[in-house]
């Protein structure tokens, strides 16, 4: 066997274990505690593979309940015995900030929008993650427009009055804008060499380090970066997201699961969705005592349809179990080694 298949299988067996401690935390993981194959950590499939378990994710064949849920709750139960149930933990990521269409900033998509939005989080008191980008494109769906804009002083001046309401980043790429016109494969990302794609997150991210706005987190732009990325994006952050349209290019992956340098973070339907598609799957969770780590991601911007009315809903169930960002990370941090 030759060094790179025992770096595989000793990587594999590490990411297993901190990945059991990750669901186990801050409870100490049991020398005898074994993460079940579902829950383990998965190297990127061929895509053959991955196209079928898209088709089953969207299908309902392989989904949050049956394939995380329900197998991490027995886990935990085992690892942990009266200590497992309890609230959940929910996660809320938020994308994305300054919208991507909102070059005009002032606009229907502008920071007096997003404000409204974020006054809803920070009076009910939830801590979020909120994904950043340094520029804004003109169109970003059109892969022609190169046209984009910095931010401007009123977006900077938003952005450096959130952590006082426990809010952290996550960068979000440069500019959101896609290199592809097919609307299934738009990413900012797929098909740039490495040394491109760490030039654009490294330029991207030293603007927000400038001012201050640490992104400890990586938000990809349609949830779609190229598999062989992953170890650049695991080298510069402590917590990779993904969403549905990952799938296809990384394969169903279990969520949080340590993969590398990083944990990787999917979040799935119905957590994935406006804020009335989550309030279901959050209200399951409580009811099921399903003490576990469980990523809810919206978009602000779809929020608007009723004037934040769902978002006010789903607060009020987020009350008490919104998990602070820095208590996720202090758990990445701790289950490392």
């Amino acid at each position: 066997m030759g060094n790179a298949a025992r770096c595989g299988i000793m990587r594999g067996v590490s990411d297993s274990r901190r990945s059991a401690a990750l669901h186990v935390w801050p409870h100490r993981l049991p020398d005898a505690a074994v993460l079940p194959r579902r829950l383990a950590p998965r190297l990127p499939s061929r895509q053959p593979r991955r196209f079928g378990q898209a088709v089953a994710l969207k299908a309902g064949r392989l989904g949050w309940e049956q394939s995380v849920v329900e197998p991490l709750q027995r886990f935990r139960c085992d690892a942990l015995g009266d200590a497992a149930p309890g609230p959940p933990r929910v996660l809320v990521r938020v994308d994305e900030f300054p919208h991507a269409r909102g070059f005009d900033p002032h606009g229907k998509f502008g920071t007096e929008a997003f404000r409204r939005f974020h006054a809803v989080l920070a009076e009910a008191g939830i801590p979020y993650l909120l994904a950043i980008t340094p520029h804004v494109s003109r169109d970003y769906l059109d892969p022609e427009t190169a046209e984009r804009r910095p931010l401007d002083p009123g977006e900077i001046e938003t952005m450096a009055g959130l952590p006082a309401d426990r809010v952290v980043f996550g960068l979000h790429g440069a500019d959101h804008r896609t290199r592809h016109a097919n609307p299934r494969q738009h990413s900012e990302l797929c098909g740039l060499s490495d040394d491109e794609a760490a030039a654009r997150i490294d330029g991207a991210r030293a603007i927000f380090d400038g001012l201050d706005l640490p992104t400890p987190v990586f938000v990809p732009p349609f949830n779609r970066f190229d598999a062989g990325q992953y170890p650049l994006l695991a080298e510069r952050f402590a917590v990779v997201c993904g969403g549905p349209e990952s799938v296809r290019l990384l394969g169903w992956q279990p969520t949080p699961v340590w993969q590398g340098e990083a944990a990787y973070l999917p979040s799935y339907a119905p957590l994935y969705g406006t804020s009335a598609e989550a309030a279901a799957g959050v209200q399951a969770l409580i009811e099921g005592e399903a003490n576990i780590w469980a990523p809810v991601t919206l978009h602000w911007g779809w929020e608007l349809k009723d004037d934040f009315a769902s978002l006010r809903r789903l607060c009020d169930l987020l009350q008490g179990i919104a998990a602070d960002w820095t208590d996720f990370l202090a758990a990445v941090a701790a289950t490392r080694e």
